[in-house]
């Protein structure tokens, strides 16, 4: 499951990079490459926010490797 954390961890790397952009220079990554709204740009949006997600459990993971 590691490899899955490590992928995960990357798509949110990516996605706040794409945001960085976003705030300094108004400039959106995913929307120049795939399109405004367009399906495959929704379905990078989508991505992003669930590993995320997923990354809320790193916290008590975390935790429990700590004790």
């Amino acid at each position: 499951m590691r490899w899955f954390d490590n992928t995960a961890l990357t798509v949110v790397i990516i996605g706040a990079v794409n945001w960085l952009l976003v705030g300094i220079f108004r400039f959106d990554l995913v929307a120049f490459l795939f399109g405004n709204l367009s399906w495959l740009s929704r379905i990078i949006y989508t991505l992003v926010g669930l590993c995320g997600l997923y990354l809320i459990s790193l916290y008590g993971r975390i935790g429990n490797m700590s004790e």
